[in-house]
């Protein structure tokens, strides 16, 4: 069995490969099937418009050939990049600032310490890229600077694009545009969300938030990681990248989708929880097994179990929730 994953990730040594096998040789014809339609869709070109077919088909997966160009293109980050020419490379040309860039090495070894391509070893070491990428971008946002979390996001950036130039102008799209104000110093937008999805859990997984209530269990200590990390080290990589898909097309919202699937297909489970400690453990359960290994099956899920979610609904609970965190202090 290849201990090591097609990212560079080495798996588990509790790694089920018969159940992956199974489920991969399935998942290979999905990814065939739709790899003839990509090429069909594109015909070459290196563009698309956004319209309801890209949409159906950006949910029904990217092909891996093709993801960084499409992440490209409807995150909005190839305009940037082309209306921009240069512009990474001069920022990773100037004055730089001491804090920032020590704040950023102390990271390096910490990002990805199971993936055989950020191991100093390596050749090439993706370390010496990230590094530039998160250089570029702390100069680039100095509002944001660095935080932790945002480094496993660069990684995966460019473990998908291969590209640093391209890396920096998509974390820029999810950091400056998609995700509001999660890696700001305050990060007022991360606490809102946490606050957000508590609020349609009420709504609709109701017995959960009650039992959450109940126990005093606060929404930041069992979601906040999957918020900070989008999905990384959570969910199969598989997985996180077809959440990803959505998320450039989509926006912010697909994160509430993928929670609240995750909390309502495993509603049962987490109220066999009788205090506090099972509750959180409970929460890290939700996140393994074949149900988010089966990422095809789990996508079809995220847009049908929670039901209708429109983003005026998420922008007016946003409105609430951080008028109450600011009245809080």
């Amino acid at each position: 069995f290849c201990r090591v994953d097609p990212y560079g990730f080495e798996r588990p040594e509790d790694f089920d490969y018969a159940s992956y096998e199974a489920f991969f040789s399935r998942y290979l014809v999905v990814l065939t099937r739709r790899a003839i339609k990509w090429s069909k869709l594109l015909k070459g070109k290196n563009s698309i418009q956004k319209s309801l077919k890209v949409k159906r088909y950006i949910r029904k997966g990217i092909p891996n050939e093709h993801r960084a160009l499409i992440w490209m293109i409807v995150s909005g980050a190839q305009a940037n990049m082309e209306q921009n020419p240069g512009y990474y490379h001069r920022l990773l040309e100037g004055e730089k600032n001491d804090k920032l860039v020590e704040a950023i090495k102390t990271d390096m070894n910490r990002t990805f310490p199971d993936n055989v391509k950020f191991r100093k070893s390596a050749d090439p070491c993706l370390q010496h890229n990230l590094y530039n990428v998160l250089v570029a971008y702390g100069h680039h946002n100095k509002a944001v600077g660095y935080c932790q979390g945002m480094n496993f996001i660069a990684g995966y950036l460019i473990l998908i694009t291969k590209n640093e130039e391209e890396s920096f102008w998509l974390l820029d799209a999810l950091i400056g545009r998609i995700l509001p104000d999660y890696y700001s110093p305050a990060m007022l937008g991360l606490k809102t969300d946490q606050e957000v999805l508590g609020e349609l859990v009420k709504m609709k997984v109701p017995a959960v938030a009650e039992l959450m209530e109940r126990h005093g269990v606060m929404w930041t200590l069992v979601v906040s990681r999957w918020f900070i990390c989008l999905f990384i080290d959570i969910l199969p990589v598989e997985t996180v990248l077809r959440i990803w898909d959505c998320l450039f097309y989509e926006g912010s919202k697909i994160i509430f989708r993928v929670a609240l699937t995750l909390i309502k297909q495993h509603q049962a489970f987490i109220l066999e929880a009788t205090n506090f400690p099972d509750i959180c453990d409970k929460f890290k359960e939700i996140t393994k097994g074949p149900f988010v290994t089966e990422c095809h099956t789990f996508m079809q899920k995220i847009f049908t179990d929670p039901g209708s979610l429109s983003m005026a609904t998420i922008n007016k609970l946003r409105e609430t929730c951080r008028e109450q965190l600011l009245s809080q202090g």
